[in-house]
């Protein structure tokens, strides 16, 4: 039976999903979650949209039969290929998706430039061609995938000479000075955040969609009457790597 105390599910491809866990509980504290991490299936952004769907699938089973409350696909290449047919298949339970944070980049000011960060399958989706011909008109909007950016997550190797070395490629063709707008569209990224903006500069913006999703969660809570606003929260995390969730842990946690 679901309750007020049941727990908020967040699953990720793997750690990347720990940055909307932060938001999440920050804004609902009271809560309790269970997190999540597919990182031994990881990264997802180099599989097919199939092969994502199946996997999400399965583990959304998981998640579901730990009775949750609400589940949070803290990934946006697992949204795109799998959150329309989750939400057929469960019915009663809230699923939130991700998705680029496009529109509050776009409009930040007089047609921007934005470079929206993600990975491959996640800019090749519908779903975001349809958000990207929204805003076509009134943006400059660049796709840059960066599924390197994953792997260097995942490995805790963001603070290294190896990802100064990639953002250098990555942004090689391009010019900074131009750029307005970074739009972190994996939730590794955030992770990463501080070094991209030391690269391109404090004149970029980074937006990312995590905020967005903890709101549109507590909304959907509420309307539910399933709120919890009482108590000290939990948060159990489980990984498909075991050995991946001491790091989950320590990202939780890092400032």
């Amino acid at each position: 039976m679901i309750t007020k105390e049941s727990p908020i599910a967040v699953f990720d491809s793997g750690m990347g999903g720990v940055s909307v866990l932060r938001q999440l509980y920050k804004l609902m504290p009271n809560e309790n979650y269970f997190y999540f991490g597919d990182s031994k299936n990881a990264p997802y952004g180099e599989k097919t949209t199939e092969e994502i769907k199946a996997l999400t699938i399965e583990n959304v089973k998981y998640l579901v039969s730990k009775n949750a409350k609400a589940v949070v696909i803290a990934c946006n290449t697992a949204t795109a290929a799998a959150a329309k047919e989750l939400r057929e298949i469960y019915k009663d339970i809230s699923i939130i998706g991700l998705e680029p944070a496009l529109k509050p980049a776009a409009l930040s000011k007089e047609h921007p430039t934005i470079v929206v960060l993600a990975t491959e399958l996640t800019l090749r989706e519908q779903k975001y061609e349809i958000l990207h011909d929204r805003f076509k008109e009134t943006a400059n909007v660049i796709k840059l995938p960066a599924p390197e950016l994953v792997r260097l997550v995942e490995e805790d190797k963001v603070d290294t000479e190896e990802m100064d070395a990639y953002l250098k490629r990555l942004f090689s063709g391009l010019e900074k000075e131009k750029i307005d707008c970074v739009v972190l569209g994996c939730t590794h990224f955030p992770f990463a955040k501080r070094k991209i903006s030391q690269f391109l500069g404090s004149h970029v913006q980074v937006f990312n969609g995590a905020e967005g999703a903890a709101r549109q969660t507590r909304r959907l809570l509420e309307a539910k009457n399933l709120l919890n606003e009482n108590g000290e929260g939990k948060i159990i995390f489980e990984n498909s790597d075991e050995t991946k969730i001491p790091l989950s842990k320590t990202l939780f946690y890092r400032k």
